[in-house]
């Protein structure tokens, strides 16, 4: 991802410290694949932006209907705070944030930034404000950060993400990048090109991936390469893509269309058919190539993930192998998202588990 600043300045300002208890981090019900260990998308939004995608070996639970329950209810204003309090949120179906594989040591800026995100992304996407509010409300995202980039003391809303960009100098262009793909979000429901709609996950899923190595790579400097980060920016933008994949109908509901025109056009599909769920021939073609597009971005990204030593390792490894299982049932179901929608269950995750800790990554 390319910030458009150096991402390694930190203007540094007065410490700030907060409470320091940590507490699992589980990803929200929706917020999709999308990031290196961590950040992934959300269905239809920013982190649809791809935010948190670390991968956590939780299946889920509950009535078949339980997910759409839980996304229609998911709206909590305690839940999305960029405070420094603990986030109480609950674990998306295939892709929970902060496993037990995420090294202990990571969890204190990884929830900082989550929490800065999470509530970013349920100002752009949750409720029913008008967009001038949800507008207004990220700009003091933005207000924040450059009070921190000053050396001012930012809103104590703002309190944690403040004491983790002083503490592990983590570059506050890409929370800004993360802040302007949710404003993106709010106004943008169409993406003519896939050439554009990678621009949008440039800034809303490979920002976090670049920060959880950023954080990474304060202990182990070699990761702190270009090499690595374009590898990071790979896994991080191919998971926002299966997301998008995986949830077509539900985006539609929410008037979004992530599915390129130009490719809608070229088999000849109108949205009207997304509207009415037809999964004919062309639907099917339209998603193996999709899917297919996705699947190589994944596997381009992979030597990252056999890189990375220990726990961080293993949480990338499984988070791609999840990545790929998803495109693997959407394949299967010739691209029928609207009445097949991908869900890994507990047999998935057990062989993705052991395909992680025998390094059986994809080549």
């Amino acid at each position: 991802m390319n910030p458009g600043s150096d991402p390694g300045f930190v203007k540094r300002g007065p410490k700030v410290t907060t409470a320091r208890r940590l507490t699992p981090m589980v990803r929200k019900e929706g917020l999709e694949p999308t990031c290196l260990s961590a950040l992934e998308p959300k269905s239809s939004a920013s982190t649809n932006s791809a935010t948190f995608a670390v991968v956590g070996l939780y299946p889920k639970r509950g009535v078949p209907d339980a997910a759409a329950r839980a996304r229609r209810d998911r709206y909590n204003p305690g839940n999305s705070s960029a405070s420094s309090h603990p986030l109480p949120v609950e674990h998306y179906e295939n892709f929970p944030v902060a496993s037990w594989l995420l090294p202990a040591s990571m969890r204190e800026p990884i929830e900082a930034i989550y929490g800065f995100a999470r509530g970013a992304d349920d100002i752009a996407d949750e409720g029913d404000s008008a967009d001038a509010e949800r507008l207004g409300r990220l700009d003091g995202y933005l207000e924040a950060l450059r009070a921190i980039d000053d050396g001012r003391m930012p809103s104590p809303r703002f309190s944690r993400i403040a004491s983790a960009v002083h503490e592990y100098g983590l570059p506050t262009a890409l929370l800004a990048d993360l802040i302007d793909a949710f404003k993106q979000d709010v106004v943008k429901k169409r993406y003519a090109s896939f050439a554009e709609l990678m621009d949008y996950s440039r800034r809303s899923a490979n920002p976090v991936g670049r920060l959880v190595l950023h954080v990474f790579a304060r202990s182990h400097p070699r990761f702190a390469g270009a090499a690595f980060a374009a590898q990071s920016d790979r896994i991080c933008s191919a998971l926002q893509l299966v997301n998008f994949w995986q949830d077509v109908a539900i985006d539609w509901a929410k008037g979004r269309v992530y599915l390129p025109q130009e490719d809608l056009a070229r088999y000849a599909i109108e949205e009207r058919s997304i509207a009415a769920g037809v999964a004919d021939e062309r639907w099917a073609s339209l998603m193996a190539f999709e899917c297919a597009r996705a699947r190589a971005m994944l596997v381009e990204g992979t030597p990252l993930a056999r890189a990375l030593p220990g726990r961080l390792g293993l949480e990338i490894r499984a988070t791609i192998l999840g990545g790929l299982a998803i495109l693997d049932r959407i394949d299967a179901a010739r691209g029928d998202v609207f009445r097949h929608r991908p869900v890994l269950d507990r047999a998935a995750w057990l062989q993705i588990l052991w395909r992680t800790l025998t390094r059986k990554a994809p080549r």
